[in-house]
C-alpha cells in the first residue's frame, strides 16, 4: 500500500495549509502531554496512559500533515505518511505502537507497568523527534 492509496480511498484528503490549525493541534498535544505526565503510572492507569500518549503522537502527526496540506482520517495512513517524509524507522515504530493501541482500545488488551513504561518512553521519543525536526518553528 502507498500513501496515494489513502488519498484515493478518501482516508486522506488534500487541504489548505492552515498554520492556525497546526498551532492549535500542537498546543493541544503539548498541554495533554503536560497533563498525562502528572498521572502516576500504575496497574490501573497503564492501559489508558499508553493510549493517551499514542493520541498525543497522533496529534503531532496531524500537525505536520496540516502544515503539508493534508487531512488524515485513518491512523494506518500515518504509517505511510511517515514513509513519504522519509521517516522509515519512525514509520515502523509508529505502526507497531498503533497496533498495540488498537489492541488496548478495541480488544481489551491489558498492559503491564513495565510494558507501559517502555511504550510511553518510545511514544515520547518519537513525538519529541518529530517536534524537533518538523515543528520547532511553531513552538511559542
Amino acid at each position: 500500500m502507498k500513501f496515494e492509496d489513502f488519498i484515493k480511498s478518501g482516508q486522506v484528503r488534500k487541504a489548505k495549509l492552515d498554520i492556525s490549525l497546526a498551532k492549535s493541534l500542537l498546543n493541544k498535544a503539548k498541554s495533554d502531554r503536560e497533563f498525562f505526565d502528572t498521572i502516576l503510572l500504575t496497574e490501573l492507569s497503564a492501559r489508558k496512559l499508553v493510549s493517551n500518549y499514542y493520541d498525543i503522537l497522533r496529534s503531532i502527526l496531524e500537525t505536520i500533515a496540516a502544515l503539508n496540506g493534508y487531512k488524515i482520517y485513518g491512523h494506518e495512513a500515518f504509517t505511510y505518511y511517515l514513509k513519504i517524509l522519509e521517516e522509515d524507522n519512525l514509520s515502523v515504530k509508529f505502526d507497531r505502537l498503533r497496533i498495540i493501541r488498537n489492541k488496548i482500545n478495541y480488544y481489551g488488551k491489558d498492559v503491564q507497568i513495565s510494558e507501559a513504561e517502555d511504550y510511553i518512553k518510545e511514544l515520547k521519543e518519537i513525538a519529541d523527534a518529530l517536534i524537533n525536526k518538523y515543528l520547532k518553528h511553531l513552538r511559542e
